[in-house]
């Protein structure tokens, strides 16, 4: 593949709800282009971008995926993208680098969730959209259904530039609003005719009405108009292509990837309304600690970003890029900051699904793919060591669904620490913890789905198995009342023995004021030297758990008086007499369990309200308020019970068809009701055993 110029690059990502079909019209892209010789099918498992294990097992992709071709001496870099919510960073990562994001809707089940979300995503971004109505061939097909939604759900901005002949098994072509001109399609090959007679009136109107949309935006040829002097084709699509660009008009065509009808005439307008690589003329980067902006030239120093790093078993690390400026050669080392080390790009690729052909050279605005970069991970910027400046990062959502993992062998143990590492290279979005208090490794992820993908890939690509559980509640323990106890060790077994006493007053503090230690001797009933240890040991023991074995939070301990023996007390002695007079208090002092407490922003559309709100009181959450926002969505905040949501994210998206999100994070601890001590002590007994 030759080396393209940039006005020459068109970044296309392919988004939209999973299944409407944008895999198969990336591989339609391919076949058409010659990339390919023959269609693959999803359902075959024999596609260009869906080529790890996991997408064949379930039919979709999982992961983005470059596709580029070469078309009317242009190359068009397609990102093929997932389309279930749980993938959804990739489709954060693809737009980062688009230029364009065509949506890919089907005709039979129009505007989905996962079309909507990632309408978002790209309108949050400033990406420009365009819109491919796909599966016009299927039964239950309708193209002015499926144009009415996008059309209320996103604006007026929305137009078609083409209309379909037929539908359904009938279908055959598209009219071409611009040249008033017809594509018939038999046996994949397009021949242009003059628009069907049964179209023709339509055809005009809708005509009529694009142009009208279009040169409102553009003063002189809005003026030629209302003379009478109506723009020729070119001039239409040279002022749409600035509309597209600014992100304001949405252009809308049609066909049916499987056909592959209409597919070329995608590729044709992608060239000629899509916006190329030098529309980004600037870029906000950090250099210094500073931010400052910065020209985007195409004879400047060499700048690239990766965007989405794959872990390969065999290569090693796969490091995909994007020339944000300048140009990159082979055998050229660049500078990380972030890592402060320089990486030398060995072999510079253009990736075509998971196979790779070498190229010299990149320029400014295309994306290629390096292996075996040592510190570099997605999100990274590499540029001239005497220039280090950082491109802004890619947007990371946040995970919400997490698992316990722990190694099934010694042997996985060894291994799991560096797979987790290599995995989150991979996938940015996954999310380690190990949580002291419940002495758990938890894995987080964006769902069921996802984490279970996850755990595929830690045993097919890095040979380390793992066994699952559900993730523990950090529940702590307290007193409610004051209490005192004798805290007597003593140990007799010849030589040196071990004495110490220790008298303790146990009362609750505030919640949240933690542990205060309140040294209350007189007269040397401790030695000085002593004291620190019986604070060590109550220290020991509240971390270790009080009766219910959660760990003690929010007490004063006093010690007041105490016994010592000239030779036989030591440290370890007074140690073990504060950690005994310690637990025997707590047992007088109404030892209460108390449970942490989220709060959560569920946003939803405004007709979900009403369940998720009673869903939540459901689970002892107290509702705080609800805010509107864009789309006719609805914010709702409440303080929830963290036991009551630990698998929100699959509950949420089954009570809203996937159409709600939400984002959590501790509040507060508050004492737990009584009657539901007993379950959570059970169940933490349980688990220990």
């Amino acid at each position: 593949m030759k080396v393209y110029p940039p006005e020459k690059i068109r970044n296309v990502a392919l988004v939209g709800h999973g299944g409407a079909g944008k895999t198969t019209l990336a591989e339609a892209l391919l076949y058409r282009a010659g990339t390919v010789s023959r269609l693959g099918r999803v359902e075959d498992g024999n596609t260009v971008t869906d080529f790890d294990p996991e997408e064949h097992e379930r039919g979709h992709s999982v992961s983005l995926a470059l596709a580029p071709i070469e078309w009317k001496d242009h190359k068009i870099n397609v990102i093929d993208t997932p389309g279930y919510t749980d993938f959804v960073a990739d489709v954060y990562a693809a737009l980062h680098v688009a230029d364009l994001a065509v949506f890919v809707v089907s005709a039979v089940d129009g505007v989905e969730v996962g079309t909507e979300r990632a309408w978002r995503i790209a309108e949050d971004l400033g990406v420009p959209r365009m819109v491919f109505i796909n599966k016009l061939d299927k039964e239950e097909a309708s193209f002015d259904r499926t144009l009415e939604a996008l059309q209320e759900r996103f604006g007026a901005g929305v137009a078609p530039i083409e209309l379909p002949i037929g539908e359904r098994e009938s279908f055959r072509g598209v009219a071409d609003l611009f040249t008033d001109k017809a594509y018939v399609y038999d046996s994949g090959s397009a021949q242009e005719v003059d628009i069907p007679a049964e179209l023709e009136e339509r055809e005009h109107e809708v005509h009529d009405a694009l142009v009208e949309g279009i040169v409102v935006a553009d003063d002189d040829l809005l003026e030629r108009y209302l003379e009478g002097d109506i723009p020729d084709a070119k001039e239409l699509e040279q002022t749409m292509a600035k509309g597209v660009a600014e992100a304001s008009v949405f252009p809308v065509v049609c066909g049916s990837a499987t056909g592959p009808i209409a597919v070329d005439r995608l590729a044709d307008f992608i060239n000629e309304i899509g916006p190329s690589p030098l529309r980004r003329e600037k870029l906000l980067v950090t250099a210094g600690g500073n931010e400052v902006e910065i020209d985007l030239k195409t004879d400047g120093d060499p700048l690239i970003q990766v965007f989405k790093t794959i872990a390969d078993p065999y290569v090693g690390q796969i490091s995909l890029f994007r020339v944000l400026s300048g140009s990159v050669k082979t055998e050229q080392t660049l500078h990380n900051k972030r890592s402060n080390n320089d990486e030398k790009l060995s072999k510079i690729a253009v990736m075509v699904g998971k196979e790779s052909e070498l190229v010299d050279s990149l320029a400014m605005g295309d994306i290629g793919a390096v292996a075996k970069l040592n510190e570099t991970g997605t999100g990274d910027t590499l540029t001239v060591k005497s220039q280090p400046i950082v491109a802004p990062p890619l947007t990371v959502p946040i995970p919400v669904l997490g698992t316990a993992i722990k190694a099934r062998t010694q042997a996985d143990t060894d291994k799991l620490a560096n797979a987790l590492r290599r995995i989150q290279q991979e996938d940015p979005v996954l999310l380690v913890e190990r949580n002291a208090e419940t002495r758990q490794t938890v894995l987080k992820g964006m769902g069921e789905t996802h984490l279970t993908i996850t755990l595929q890939r830690l045993s097919r690509k890095f040979g380390v198995e793992v066994d699952t559980e559900p993730v523990r509640v950090p529940y702590r323990e307290t007193v409610s009342r004051r209490a005192e106890a004798e805290g007597k060790y003593k140990k007799q077994s010849g030589g040196h023995g071990q004495f110490g006493v220790a008298m303790l007053k146990v009362e609750p503090t505030l919640r949240g004021e933690g542990f205060e230690f309140v040294d209350e001797i007189k007269g040397g009933s401790i030695p000085r030297q002593f004291i620190p240890a019986v604070e060590q040991g109550i220290r020991e023991t509240m971390e270790d758990g009080g009766i219910h074995g959660f760990p003690v939070v929010d007490v004063r301990v006093r010690c007041y008086d105490g016994k010592y023996h000239s030779v036989d007390s030591s440290e370890m002695s007074f140690k073990m007499a504060g950690r005994l007079g310690f637990k025997a208090a707590m047992e007088s002092a109404g030892p209460i369990l108390l449970e942490p407490i989220s709060k959560i922003s569920v946003s939803v559309p405004s007709n979900y309200q009403g369940d998720v709100m009673g869903d939540l009181s459901s689970r002892r959450g107290q509702v705080q308020g609800t805010e509107a926002s864009s789309g006719g969505r609805q914010t709702i905040t409440a303080l929830v019970p963290t036991s009551e949501i630990m698998t929100y994210a699959v509950d949420l998206r089954s009570l809203t068809q996937g159409w709600g999100t939400f984002l959590t994070e501790h509040d507060h601890y508050q004492e737990l009701p009584s009657h539901l001590t007993d379950k959570v002590v059970a169940e933490a007994k349980e688990d220990d055993d």
